[in-house]
C-alpha cells in the first residue's frame, strides 16, 4: 500500500499528499519528503546525517541547519494532533506518538 499512517497522521506516497486527521496539510516538496522519511521509520530515530542525504536527491546541497528549518516548519504542521517529532540531541528526529 502506498500510505503511511501513525496515529492521525496519513500520507498518500503516490499522490504525495499529507492528512491529519483527514484534513489535507499544506506541506512543500522538501516538508513532504522529510515526512516520508519519519513515517516510513515512525518510532525509529532518523539521522540529520540521512535526512540531508534525503533532500540531496533535490541535486542541491542541504545544510543540517535547512534541516533544523523544515523541521521547524514541518512539526508547525502537523503538532496539532498526539503526533510530535522529538529532537534527540546531536543525533537525529523521531516520529513519535503521545499518548492519549
Amino acid at each position: 500500500s502506498s500510505l503511511l499512517r501513525h496515529g492521525p497522521l496519513t500520507f498518500d506516497a503516490t499522490g504525495r499528499v499529507a492528512y491529519l486527521n483527514d484534513q489535507m496539510v499544506e506541506l512543500s516538496a522538501r516538508e513532504i519528503s522529510l515526512l516520508e522519511v519519519l513515517l516510513q521509520r515512525a518510532g525509529r530515530l532518523v539521522s540529520k546525517d540521512q535526512l540531508v542525504e534525503r533532500l540531496c536527491e533535490w541535486g542541491e546541497e542541504v545544510s543540517n541547519n535547512a534541516i533544523e528549518v523544515y523541521i521547524h516548519r514541518l512539526r508547525k504542521k502537523i503538532e496539532q494532533g498526539p503526533v510530535r517529532i522529538a529532537t534527540v540531541r546531536g543525533l537525529g528526529y523521531c516520529l513519535e506518538k503521545i499518548a492519549t
